[in-house]
């Protein structure tokens, strides 16, 4: 549905009939973004193409008119933090700031989005090369179509057609585009560290072009546990009197505890909280077939509300729950008790949220109402780097083209409208956030406007 040209000024409906009229410009930046293969990368590995991509996404800008900074962090760049382990390697992996000055009266505006994406899998299962965008029936196929490069893609457009047609906006707009989102947050952490603020900032996510306030935290331990190696030919009845004892069953209780504990979370949870969850995502043991594994470590990506945070917004309390469920399923069994099972702690990334009264907020619901899309408010579960941003000063919102199932999947893909629908919304937020010279500044409409034909959050956890 079009949008009412009563609800836009002039201005603005010049912009989005533009970015209309630009949507295979869209797509096509989408589709060439994910072409580049930016896996994501942990520390002490390269950044693959990201530094392609980012030099591609800084040359635009460049043109757009946009002052531009492009740079690698050095591991003494990055604050000591829970979020990443000493001497975190970005080695390859550099981050882009596109700045373009305001005239020096309204609102800064940061528009954020990350450019890695996650593993492909078994690329056999995919029905096309993943890093080769597949336009079809009116969505783009490929690896972070979804997550997010079609969400760069758009808030790209709309930073350039504003430029492009020359929007004197008053406030200085900023575009980010990071790298690490996907494993620790530190893209956005150094963005932070040097200096990059703003008043607002806006982070196209799969949203479904609705407004996440939030998001829980996440914890990433591993949980080891040891075995006995010997012949599996010699093996009898009762394991643990043999020559071997495999610690790939051994670590089946720790496993079995961690289930228990997730499923505790959700049955104690509150009518609008969305706690914590835990996910086994990596198994490791076994040296030969024959021999009995003398080890065996699990992986866990573990979820934590904001209710179960401590008074900072971090998982210490969280860890203390999980260690101690493990040390009791180790003295419930004969073999862990005696051989107790060892926790190691890396990446915490914490939780966060910001109240729907920030001016971030009612400007995207704003911008929404105008453009007559259906638009709800939610702490989404999943992380992102609003977090990061709201933490440190800047109120950050996910709000963004596409569903967040189809991310990380197989044949990954986002429908083409919503890439326009969102380059529509971020230029018009950016408008209405930063002010436009010589326009009188849009008064605060009354609550009851704002909110007129805007989903009402069931609560500041509440999942969509």
């Amino acid at each position: 549905m079009a949008p009412q040209p009563s609800l836009l000024t002039l201005a603005e409906r010049q912009v989005t009939e533009t970015l209309e009229r630009r949507r295979g410009d869209i797509v096509d930046l989408a589709a060439t973004l994910v072409g580049f293969d930016t896996t994501a990368s942990r520390t002490g590995a390269d950044g693959g193409e990201v530094p392609a991509l980012q030099a591609l996404l800084a040359a635009r800008m460049q043109s757009a008119g946009f002052e531009v900074e492009l740079f690698v962090p050095e591991p003494d760049d990055l604050p000591a933090s829970r979020m990443l382990a000493a001497g975190h390697d970005m080695t390859g992996r550099p981050q882009l700031i596109a700045r373009r000055p305001g005239t020096g009266d309204g609102r800064s505006l940061l528009l954020n989005g990350h450019v890695d994406v996650v593993e492909v899998g078994r690329r056999e299962a995919w029905s096309s090369d993943p890093f080769r965008a597949r336009l079809s029936a009116g969505r783009l196929y490929g690896r972070g179509a979804c997550d997010m490069k079609g969400g760069v893609a758009a808030m790209v457009l709309a930073a350039e057609v504003l430029a492009e047609l020359g929007v004197p906006l008053r406030g200085d707009l900023s575009l980010n585009t990071v790298t690490d989102e996907e494993s620790t947050g530190a893209g956005s952490l150094a963005c932070v560290a040097r200096g990059l603020h703003a008043d607002g900032c806006l982070i196209p996510e799969p949203t479904s072009g609705h407004v996440w306030l939030g998001s829980r935290g996440v914890l990433l331990p591993t949980v080891e546990v040891d075995g006995r190696a010997g012949h599996t030919g010699l093996a009898r009845g009762d394991e643990l009197d043999g020559p071997g004892v495999g610690a790939i069953e051994r670590i089946l209780p720790i496993l079995e505890a961690m289930r228990g504990l997730r499923e505790q979370w959700w049955a104690q949870r509150g009518p609008s909280e969305t706690p914590g969850w835990i996910v086994p995502t990596h198994i490791s043991a076994g040296e030969w077939i024959v021999t009995f594994p003398d080890s065996c470590s699990v992986q866990l990506h573990v979820t934590y509300g904001i209710g179960q945070a401590d008074a900072d917004g971090w998982g210490t309390a969280v860890e203390r729950e999980v260690e101690a469920r493990v040390r009791a399923a180790a003295l419930a069994d004969p073999w862990l008790a005696a051989h107790p099972p060892r926790v190691h702690w890396s990446t915490d990334v914490p939780s966060g949220t910001i109240s729907a009264d920030e001016p971030i907020v009612r400007t995207a619901l704003g911008a929404a109402a105008s453009l007559e899309h259906h638009t709800g408010i939610t702490s989404q579960t999943t992380w992102i780097d609003a977090v990061t941003f709201s933490r440190s000063g800047t109120p950050a919102i996910g709000f963004g083209p596409g569903d967040l199932a189809n991310a990380h999947t197989v044949d990954e893909s986002i429908d083409v409208s919503e890439l326009v629908r969102a380059a529509q919304a971020l230029a018009v937020c950016a408008m209405r956030f930063c002010g436009v010279a010589g326009e009188r500044s849009p008064r605060p409409r009354p609550r009851s406007e704002r909110t007129e034909g805007v989903a009402q959050p069931a609560g500041l956890l509440a999942a969509p």
